[in-house]
């Protein structure tokens, strides 16, 4: 993209005579346009938000629209090519995402322009100071020429019409020293405009060619702004173009013979012929016992027995996972994601039923309390659900059980001996209210010197943040403290690691204190580490149970811990000992 025309000639028609003008108001109109620049700036930063706004919104739709087409029939023919709109779609959305990232940073260039031009402005009126006073000058020294000639010109009338009209000499004589008067003040105001006159045209020359420079400047910061918009404009266009290129030669490349190969693939049942029907419950029965034993040692009491024949059991388990940034003093700047993670276990003899049977009974299963999660992303090989369903508070899902058949037998032929298979059935993100949705809510305050560290954490447990409250376990929290720690004093008892340069707590309630002694201080604040557990509970509060027959739900489990959190102190310290809240609220 070539560069904008340069704008100089238009300037130099401004500034080669800024003293002409009504009463010599040229100052003011100079320097009021070089204020409307500073709105002009403004103008453009809002103008570029509006169009970020518009281009996430279109995103955001964008990527609606290919949770939709994930979320069409997987069944028949047609299937296979409703992931080719998925995957396009999504690129897409990308696409737009991108330039949102663009616009956002060319917003904060403007913004640092528009800082820049208020502290210019605000230097240029203290220099051009002296150029407003003479401009008062000359207007005032203006007015009282005007005035005085006036009176010059009407006392000589006056002197003139008495002497017509044959006055006395002594009249004459008093209008005769009236004239004089009006003559040597006029005079005076002629030689005081001269130099009040000589005095504005040179700071007026001086203060002109510097808005000149201010303005020429203005509008190639601007060129260069709006080049630069213009151009992350342009590349998205030609990504964009490169995404319906592929999509257009994927179609092109989707013939009738592929899609009725893979249906026949994903639907084919196998070449096996079926086995003894009685040795198959045998080693189910078998497998049964040998997989809720062990979930019974490790997961807790199952409450299946041999004697569970009508129904195929089954155990679902969901962990969440909160990750958390924070930077800076603001609450409201806080980043929470929660995601999660749903699977269902399966007993070992259950693929001998589904490779045994013709056509077994479709798994079905309902989530509810989905409107707490702000996206679900099902297994598309394996999993199916409604789009059209109303309830926002709950969606319904069934299984794909030729491809859930073939995905058992092959992680079956990759670990035989094991006595259930877990099989990651979907993801899903949980809406986040900021750092409302933290089970853990602490603050830290750092105190440096160059001979010690005091280290302030107060934390408070959070109970809002789930559905069904439920106890923290494990929470730790380590704090890197650099410096040259010699010794270390806290409540409660911490350990010390030397190599490392790390302290770590194991926490019940209330806060922790601590003071670090140094060899080679002032320490410099580092980033919080924290972490914690919770059994038998989720943020979300999602669950699911079992629709129709055939199976029925054995054991639930549900857990949730941190994975990632990030605490990143913004504020500088001293060495003198000055007391510095470097990070607040920490959520997990």
């Amino acid at each position: 993209m070539k560069p904008f025309t340069q704008f100089r000639p238009i300037f130099n028609s401004i500034v080669c005579f800024p003293w002409q003008g009504d009463k010599n108001n040229g100052f003011d109109v100079l320097y009021h346009n070089m204020k409307h620049g500073q709105i002009s700036s403004k103008e453009l930063s809002d103008f570029i938000r509006e169009r970020a706004t518009i281009e996430e919104v279109y995103s955001r739709s964008m990527t609606k629209l290919a949770k939709t087409a994930s979320n069409c029939s997987q069944l028949g023919t047609f299937a296979p090519v409703w992931d080719v709109f998925k995957q396009s779609t999504e690129k897409l959305a990308a696409c737009h995402m991108e330039l949102v990232r663009k616009l956002q940073e060319l917003i904060k260039e403007v913004q640092k322009y528009v800082e820049e031009q208020a502290k210019n402005h605000k230097k240029t009126k203290e220099e051009v100071a002296s150029t407003l006073e003479a401009v008062q000058n000359i207007q005032s020294v203006s007015q009282a020429l005007q005035k005085s000639k006036e009176n010059y010109i009407n006392k000589t009338l006056e002197q003139e019409r008495m002497r017509k009209e044959g006055a006395t000499q002594r009249d004459l004589d008093k209008a005769g020293l009236k004239v004089k008067k009006a003559t040597e003040t006029y005079k005076s105001y002629v030689e005081k405009y001269a130099n009040a006159k000589t005095e504005f045209e040179q700071r007026m020359t001086e203060t002109a060619q510097k808005f000149q420079g201010i303005e020429e400047e203005h509008v190639l910061r601007m060129q260069e702004i709006i080049h630069s918009y213009c151009q992350s404009v342009e590349e998205t266009h030609i990504q964009i173009g490169e995404v319906q290129e592929e999509f257009v030669k994927n179609m092109e490349n989707t013939s009738v013979e592929s899609l009725i190969q893979k249906l026949a693939e994903s639907k084919g049942t196998g070449k096996e012929r079926p086995g003894n029907t009685y040795l198959n419950d045998f080693f189910l029965r078998l497998s049964y016992f040998l997989f809720f034993s062990l979930l019974g040692t490790s997961r807790g009491p199952s409450p299946v027995t041999l004697a569970s024949q009508d129904a195929l059991p089954i155990a679902v388990a969901f962990t969440e996972s909160v990750n958390a940034y924070f930077k800076g003093a603001d609450p409201s700047k806080c980043i929470v994601k929660i995601t999660g993670d749903m699977t269902l276990s399966f007993p070992s003899g259950i693929i001998k039923i589904f490779t045994s049977t013709p056509s077994p009974a479709v798994l079905s299963f309902k989530l509810s309390n989905t409107s707490r999660l702000e996206q679900i992303m099902p297994n598309q090989q394996l999993l199916h659900s409604d789009s059209s369903q109303s309830d926002t508070n709950t969606k319904d899902f069934w299984l794909n059980m030729p491809a859930l058949t073939a995905y058992l037998r092959k992680i079956s032929e990759q670990n035989p001996a094991a006595s259930y298979y877990n099989v990651d059935i979907l993801k899903y993100q949980v809406c986040s209210n900021g750092i409302q949705s933290s089970p853990l809510n602490l603050v830290v305050y750092w105190k440096c010197t160059s001979s010690t560290t005091d280290l302030r954490v107060d934390y408070r447990y959070n109970p809002e943040s789930m559905q069904s409250p439920a106890a923290l376990t494990n929470v730790q929290v380590l704090v890197p403290v650099s410096g040259g720690v010699t010794n270390m004093q806290s409540l409660p008892n911490a350990i010390w690691n030397a190599e490392q340069s790390k302290s770590l707590w194991k926490l019940s309630s209330g806060s922790l204190r601590a003071k670090f002694e140094l060899s080679d201080g002032p320490s410099v604040p580092a980033t919080l580490a924290v972490q914690f557990f919770s059994e038998g509970s989720t943020l979300s509060g999602v669950d699911m149970e079992l629709v129709g027959s055939g199976y029925r739900l054995s054991l639930s489990k549900k857990r949730f811990a941190t994975e990632n959190l990030l605490v990143n102190c913004v504020s500088s310290l001293t060495a003198k000992g000055n007391l510095t809240l470097t990070s607040v609220p920490l959520f997990l």
